[in-house]
């Protein structure tokens, strides 16, 4: 499909965009089309209403007492807590009866790499140090499985009969690496016709028939600089961005392979008559993926949209918060909410007025989901300054700039917050349910030995619950395959551990004991 140069032309210009073009004619025949098919993809109006509309957000958040005078604690009517066995019971039993019917679904944000960590794989691959040597996948995918067979036990089904289908979310650069780290694993024991991988970003058809709501690639977003104006990375290249784990909706009704443009996430959840979805990031060693007492919680409460939470660990923590802004309900970051407000606390039980911590732990119903393209387009984006290597419009010299010249556009996965009608928060204790894998081995907090301690502690009470006793530096690593949670072990009661060790099957614990 040819593409009229003129047309072009006079659109951008209105635009205030003409300055893409201005090496065009000088361009080699092919870098022309390139460029030409690029900016008709572009759906540079947008990109002017986002700009638009991301700039009035951040000058609003610029004045603090502004803001924070429309930030309020949670309604507490919104909000529960895990930790009376009575209601942890009654909540997990609707869950294993959801999972049970075939309702539940997992969705998993692993487009990240660990570069951070010193690997070039998928961030799920990474070791984290345990006896096992497993990866953040394994225990993941084993802890499904664990689920799937409760439920099953529990419905008085046969094993093998109750499905989680999980689906997982890559990126570009990770998408086939991962893809081809499950293969070489077997799935880590699950049906591979339940591992759905999808791909934020994913671009299944030509630039030149883009559908008209759609910019440049999907899961990206141009760079601009901070009078709004796009970015050439090269003369015939434009400058872009991922838009943030936001992208996961869009992403859900992108094809998920070439092979079937008409497949999507959306359209398998409906397929499977999964109503539920619990979505997370990979990089959390503790995550309770498809915890049946988060779903449990969540259906009762008859929520469309829920956040799991962790207390604040002080008041000064530089961590999101789940709160109320002008009455709807958000993620407010810890630099919009002053001192003051940060520090308050409730008469009557001492506890941080602000002190739900968002970990990216979510509940959706799948009908929540498909809503979310109907107000995407009224999602404020954030703004990320960075510098941003491009081209000099004058000289064509590319310049890499040594302080932040413009910004990144990104969306986030809870900024759909404010648009459910049901919410429901529920706060889980944090040495149970959090450990994230974010810095360097050696850091000493969010690295690689953090997550193996946590884990391993986490272990250590499964056992001292059921009535065992752990000697002092013995740890033990439990298979999820053994225990999701810390239920099955009842056989352990009485017993004292005293060597070290790894357990895939619950009749070794035997050998660690005295």
């Amino acid at each position: 499909m040819s593409i009229d140069y003129d047309t072009l032309r006079k659109r951008y210009e209105d635009a205030g965009q003409g300055h893409l073009l201005s090496f065009y004619k000088e361009l080699p025949p092919e870098e022309q089309s390139s460029l030409a098919s690029q900016l008709e993809a572009l759906n540079i109006e947008r990109v002017n209403r986002i700009y638009k509309k991301a700039t009035a957000s951040e000058a609003e958040a610029q004045s603090p007492e502004s803001v924070a005078a429309t930030i309020e604690p949670l309604p507490k009517d919104a909000s529960d807590s895990v930790g009376t066995p009575s209601k942890d019971d009654e909540w997990r039993e609707i869950g294993l009866d959801a999972i049970a019917r075939g309702e539940v679904g997992v969705l998993l944000m692993a487009g990240g790499q660990g570069t951070r960590l010193g690997s070039s794989e998928p961030k799920g691959c990474y070791d984290i140090g345990l006896p096992s040597h497993k990866p953040l996948f394994q225990f993941q995918a084993e802890r499904i499985a664990r689920l799937q067979n409760v439920a099953a036990a529990r419905a008085g089904k046969t094993a093998g009969s109750v499905i989680i289908p999980w689906y997982i979310m890559t990126s570009g650069p990770t998408r086939k690496a991962t893809e081809s780290f499950f293969k070489s694993r077997s799935y880590f024991g699950l049906q591979p016709d339940n591992v759905i991988f999808f791909e934020q970003g994913k671009r299944s058809f030509p630039f030149s028939s883009f559908p008209p709501n759609q910019i440049y690639l999907p899961g990206t977003l141009p760079c601009l600089t901070n009078d709004g104006l796009v970015l050439l990375e090269t003369p015939s290249r434009v400058a872009v961005a991922p838009d943030g784990n936001g992208g996961l909706y869009a992403a859900t009704r992108a094809p998920i392979s070439q092979a079937d443009p008409s497949s999507t996430v959306l359209s398998d959840l409906e397929k499977r008559k999964i109503l539920y979805v619990h979505v997370y990031g990979v990089d959390n060693c503790l995550v309770r993926v498809a915890d049946p007492v988060f779903f449990g919680y969540s259906i009762q409460k008859q929520a469309d949209c829920a956040a799991k939470v962790v207390p604040k660990a002080y008041a000064t923590e530089s961590v999101g918060v789940v709160a109320h802004r002008a009455s709807k309900f958000s993620v407010v970051e810890y630099s919009e909410i002053t001192k003051e407000q940060a520090e308050r606390r409730d008469p009557k039980t001492g506890e941080l007025v602000f002190r739900a911590g968002n970990i990216v732990n979510h509940f959706y119903t799948t009908a929540f989901l498909k809503q979310v393209e109907g107000f995407e387009e009224e999602l404020a984006f954030h703004i990320a300054r960075k510098k941003i290597p491009h081209v000099d419009l004058k000289t064509k010299e590319l310049l890499k700039p040594t302080l932040p010249n413009g910004m990144k556009l990104e969306m986030f996965v809870f900024d759909v917050f404010p648009f459910t009608q049901r919410f429901a928060v529920l706060e889980v204790a944090r040495k149970e349910e959090f450990s994230p894998l974010k810095n360097a081995p050696g850091t000493g907090s969010d690295d690689p030995e953090t997550s193996r301690r946590d884990l391993l502690a986490q272990h250590r009470r499964f056992l001292e619950n059921a009535g065992a006793s752990v000697k002092e530096g013995v740890e033990i690593e439990i298979s999820p395959l053994v225990s999701y949670a810390g239920e099955g072990l009842e056989s352990i009661r009485g017993k004292t551990f005293t060597k070290s060790g790894y357990v895939e099957h619950e009749e070794e614990l035997d050998a660690l004991a005295a």
